[in-house]
């Protein structure tokens, strides 16, 4: 039997899987990340319908709820202000869902990629006129999510340097917008573009860090394997997350969702959550 000392797991889920999960999920309240509103073809259409559905399933489950939201093709600090109309817009919408599920988490990806990395520190001044764009693409979206009770947690993507977006979430100065991080990516980066091991992005989000990926990869590409069928240190990662303050909430993010159980219960019999 798991001590109930450790931290309890929850699973990135669309409706069928929540309703194969069902009873996992409500053994423990365990938190649940929404992954059917990020298609831009959804947020466009009738998905009120879908969210009543979703709702109906969360219905009597206590743990916490998020929503992923949108990024398919955009980046928040995009140089084009026709395409900024876009991301604010495409965000706002995800709002819009987290209010109509009760979700008080939304994830959005950084705009931090491998070329930025090498390239940012070259041209005076870029680093901060990156976070000026993303300002203006966001600042609507910070101000809604304040308004409804949503934090927005910012996702390592292809994020080489672990302190880039924790600087970006800083600068809005709202406890509205912390950050996420994704094992997988953290260790794809570590090992392909030569960011730090995984572990590395934990310390370095520190009180900021409210939200975690949980998938795994062998290093060359973004697999989202259970636990357990990669590379990554664990146990590291754990001991990493027992030093913050508050535990994030931890979502088992896989490609094949069919092996959420078998991922959990890796973590669970090295001891490590439950």
């Amino acid at each position: 039997m798991p001590s109930p000392n450790l931290p309890v797991l929850g699973a990135a889920l669309t409706l069928p899987w929540l309703r194969t999960y069902r009873d996992w999920l409500r053994s423990a309240d365990r938190d649940v990340e929404v992954q059917d509103f990020f298609d831009a073809t959804v947020l466009d259409g009738d998905w009120r319908p879908l969210a009543a559905e979703v709702r109906r399933e969360l219905d009597g489950h206590k743990g916490r709820i998020g929503v992923h939201g949108p990024f398919w093709g955009f980046n928040i600090a995009t140089q084009d202000p026709a395409v900024r109309t876009v991301v604010t817009k495409r965000l706002l919408q995800g709002l819009d869902v987290c209010e109509a599920l009760k979700a008080t988490q939304m994830v959005v990806h950084s705009p931090y990629t491998t070329w930025d990395h090498n390239n940012l520190d070259y041209t005076p001044g870029a680093r901060g006129k990156s976070i000026e764009r993303v300002h203006q693409a966001l600042e609507p979206v910070v101000r809604r999510a304040s308004d409804i009770g949503v934090t927005l947690v910012i996702e390592n993507i292809e994020d080489v340097d672990p302190h880039l977006r924790v600087e970006l979430a800083r600068s809005f100065a709202s406890p509205s917008v912390r950050v996420s991080l994704d094992t997988g990516h953290a260790n794809y980066a570590h090992h392909a573009t030569g960011g730090p091991p995984v572990d590395y992005y934990v310390h370095a989000a520190g009180i900021m860090l409210e939200h975690v990926h949980l998938q795994d990869t062998d290093g060359y590409a973004d697999r989202h394997w259970a636990p357990g069928e990669g590379n990554i240190p664990w146990a590291e990662v754990f001991r990493a997350l027992e030093l913050l303050p508050a535990m994030p909430r931890l979502i088992i993010e896989l490609r094949d969702r069919a092996h959420v159980m078998a991922g959990a219960e890796h973590l669970i019999r090295h001891g490590l959550a439950r």
